[in-house]
């Protein structure tokens, strides 16, 4: 519903959501991250996911730890085998299109 509403889910930087086990041990690595992120494509489509931020006092992923570790995800996702043009949907593009979908801009 999420996607045929034109809505988004960001992506859960928890590492309670992301790891397999539920704790909350930020040594998780890029693995549940990066297996998360194909998930949501794949059910979802690449224009209705962005990142989340969940810095507001959860457990994020030692690679990623804070804001200043999008870039090293945005690294990691590129690794992985995602291109430029879905970085920059997954990184903004798809916030900003859904804020102009959502205010009629």
């Amino acid at each position: 519903m999420i996607r045929d509403t034109g809505g988004m889910v960001g992506l859960n930087f928890s590492v309670s959501f992301l790891r397999p086990d539920g704790r909350r041990l930020p040594d998780c690595g890029w693995d549940p991250i990066l297996r998360h992120m194909d998930h949501l494509l794949s059910a979802l489509g690449e224009d209705h996911i962005g990142f989340g931020s969940d810095f507001d006092g959860c457990t994020t992923p030692d690679v990623i730890g804070d804001a200043t570790g999008l870039p090293r995800l945005i690294e990691a996702l590129a690794a992985h085998g995602y291109d430029r043009r879905l970085l920059e949907k997954l990184a903004h593009g798809n916030w900003l299109a859904l804020l102009d979908r959502s205010l009629g801009a």
